[in-house]
């Protein structure tokens, strides 16, 4: 029975070899595109929250009035001390303008834009954030009255190591701060707003001595950060925030941005099912006489129904695999030549891939299933074939 239910669908499906490849393709095409889709889509997630993570700590604890609070040794110990706790660091934080001065005898104008300024202790930070510039320019920082700025701030002030900056605040106040280095974490939110003091300087030069605007912490799962955040700021009467609180929207409407490209292009799929639809229908209608004379010979309905049912399987089987190692060779593409992106649109300067063995499952199962119920009607209409009325 298996060899003559496999034989009879091969042998319709070559028949119509043209239709039959057209509609492999179809399949093939729809089943590419979603696992590329989601590959990019899985990676733009991954990459911003990677990108994300270099630069901003897990949890941030601060006054609920965005007060400035003092720098409480007993507060940084007890942190310190938390199972899940990995890294602490106090810091201040000021927003300002940041400005390049002109310099008419080598032909520089001037150039100014906004920054959020943190000071902090740049020992500690770097073992809350993950910044190679900061470990690498300790000294210059606490020593030369230095600033490290996001590589895209640098640029747009044209200013480079050694060049000095004026930081104003909002009571018009100046200082001057030596460039010491830059850093880029590939996405704009900060590279293009973020940079960094040591927390003295920035201390006197707000005023505030021993004060401080809260402490940035490092978890071992940065997956829980808003739990932990909750767990150590209720004791100390602090406000914590999450990484997840800062960016969470923002991934969010990504991730359902991906679940509505999916749906989108899943209708690639049903059009390439329909066609599967189409060709069964047309050999059913021209078949009819020499499933009417199979029936006669002793064919069971189950037996015509599983004919036709395993054509669908086989073409949309074999679309469905096509598609899924076409995907996977276009994505594993992208992954080695990542498409460019602007950066100050889309956060990220480049279209990173993330291949996840679900998606791929999830795909094929879909494409796979589709296929085989487009078949399903016209497999029912052959087994239902009456041999004597169309023998007659």
């Amino acid at each position: 029975m298996r060899h003559f239910v496999f034989f009879l669908a091969r042998r319709h499906v070559r028949r119509r070899a043209l239709q039959s490849g057209l509609t492999v393709l179809g399949v093939a095409v729809g089943v590419m595109v979603l696992i590329t889709v989601l590959s990019l889509t899985n990676g733009f997630i991954d990459e911003l929250i990677r990108s994300t993570l270099k630069a901003t700590p897990h949890i941030t604890l601060s006054s609920f009035d965005s007060s400035l609070i003092s720098d409480d040794p007993a507060v940084f110990k007890k942190l310190s001390e938390n199972p899940e706790v990995i890294a602490v660091s106090p810091f201040l934080s000021a927003q300002a303008l940041i400005a390049r001065r002109a310099n008419s005898s080598l032909g520089i104008s001037g150039r100014q834009g906004f920054t959020q300024i943190f000071g902090i202790d740049p020992g500690l930070e770097q073992s809350v954030l993950d910044l190679e510039t900061l470990d690498a320019n300790v000294s210059e920082l606490v020593e030369q009255n230095g600033i490290i700025l996001g590589e895209t701030l640098a640029r747009n002030l044209g200013v480079f190591p050694g060049d000095e900056v004026q930081i104003v605040d909002i009571n018009r106040s100046r200082r001057s701060f030596t460039v010491v280095g830059s850093f880029r974490v590939n996405n704009e939110l900060i590279d293009s707003v973020v940079s960094y003091v040591a927390l003295p300087s920035l201390q006197d030069y707000l005023g505030a001595e021993g004060e401080i605007s809260g402490y940035h912490v490092r978890i071992s799962e940065p997956q829980e950060a808003r739990a932990v955040g909750l767990k150590l700021a209720q004791p100390l009467g602090l406000l914590a925030t999450s990484w997840q609180n800062v960016f969470g929207m923002l991934i969010e409407q990504l991730r359902l941005q991906k679940s509505l490209i999916s749906v989108v292009v899943f209708l690639i799929v049903i059009v390439a099912a329909m066609g599967i639809a189409n060709i069964l229908i047309l050999t059913v209608a021209e078949k009819t006489e020499e499933i009417a004379i199979l029936r006669a010979l002793g064919a069971s309905q189950r037996q015509i129904l599983a004919v036709f049912t395993l054509e669908g399987l086989i073409l949309g089987g074999g679309g469905t695999l096509l598609g899924a190692l076409l995907g996977l060779g276009l994505s594993l593409y992208f992954k080695v030549q990542p498409y460019p992106l602007p950066g100050d649109l889309y956060f990220i300067t480049r279209l990173p891939v993330e291949l996840q063995v679900w998606d791929f499952i999830w795909v094929c199962s879909l494409a796979i299933g589709t296929s085989i119920i487009a078949a399903i009607i016209p497999a029912r209409r052959a087994s239902g074939v009456d041999p004597a009325e169309i023998l007659r």
